[in-house]
């Protein structure tokens, strides 16, 4: 999966890794979000809500797919590094903006976004020019997670039968 200095590389997504335990990024920075609306919302299951694999690592990038699934509530936050997104499957609002596939977005290093899942969710590409990286929750306030834990609760049992957005 990870290789330092490829000069030729192929990777198979029966190969991805998951990415939570992949390590390519690190912890929340300390005081950037509220742990106990962070620590409620993991409670209450908001990882199901979501299927990420690291498909690559190595040459100073990573590639991974992600999968939000109806209503996953994303924090506002950053990234220490360029990010540049591919939608596959699905759709979802970034501002005013509702993208869908083939449509893709770029947030350079340190940019706050956010952006939420449609209903059929979204599934996509996640290019960065890192293969280790920070992130830092900006949104993850106590009035934000109230509203995100209602929807883990809402959102949850329906969460247990999705299935990726088709890509036909």
């Amino acid at each position: 999966m990870s290789n330092d200095n490829p000069r030729f590389a192929v990777y198979r997504g029966s190969d991805a890794i998951d990415f939570d335990a992949s390590g390519a990024m690190s912890p929340p920075e300390p005081g950037t979000f509220d742990p106990d609306s962070v620590q409620a919302l993991v409670d209450a299951g908001i990882y199901e809500g979501s299927d990420n694999d690291l498909l690559f690592s190595g040459a100073g990038m990573s590639l991974a797919r992600v999968w939000f699934k109806s209503g996953y509530p994303l924090p506002r936050h950053s990234h220490d590094c360029d990010c540049l997104y591919y939608i596959l499957a699905g759709s979802l609002r970034i501002g005013t903006e509702e993208l869908g596939p083939g449509d893709g977005f770029f947030v350079g290093n340190s940019v706050p976004y956010t952006y939420e899942a449609g209903a059929q969710g979204v599934e996509l590409l996640e290019f960065r020019n890192a293969t280790e990286f920070g992130i830092r929750l900006l949104g993850a306030n106590a009035r934000w997670g109230a509203k995100a834990l209602e929807t883990v609760q809402e959102r949850r049992a329906h969460w247990h039968d999705e299935a990726p957005p088709s890509r036909g």
